[in-house]
């Protein structure tokens, strides 16, 4: 089961996969040029969502499509520092499959 976590520092928002920095997947898409960021809705939280639905899902294309439903129900929920494990993720994807958006 992987962790992921986040939290800010002096340098801004850090994010890790297992103790290591989450790869943002601007090869992907780039929603926001600044990086990751939580708590609201909006480009960062876009970008931190499709980075941890490539990591999760290993699918980089699925990942896109689901990007937007796992920013508003999850991201932009997350507290100022968090974290959320792959079981975590896979349970709010299955439940956002059951409302019809798809996973």
């Amino acid at each position: 089961m992987k962790v992921y976590e986040g939290g800010r520092s002096l340098d801004g928002a850090v994010v890790t996969v297992d103790g290591a920095p989450l790869d943002p997947r601007y090869d992907v898409k780039r929603f926001s040029p600044m990086g990751f960021e939580w708590t609201y809705e909006g480009d960062g939280p876009r970008q931190l969502a499709l980075a941890l639905l490539c990591d999760h899902l290993g699918d980089p294309r699925r990942a896109l499509a689901l990007t937007e439903g796992f920013m508003r129900t999850v991201v932009a929920e997350l507290d100022n520092a968090w974290r959320l494990t792959s079981d975590e993720i896979a349970e709010n994807l299955s439940h956002a499959s059951g409302r019809g958006q798809g996973a």
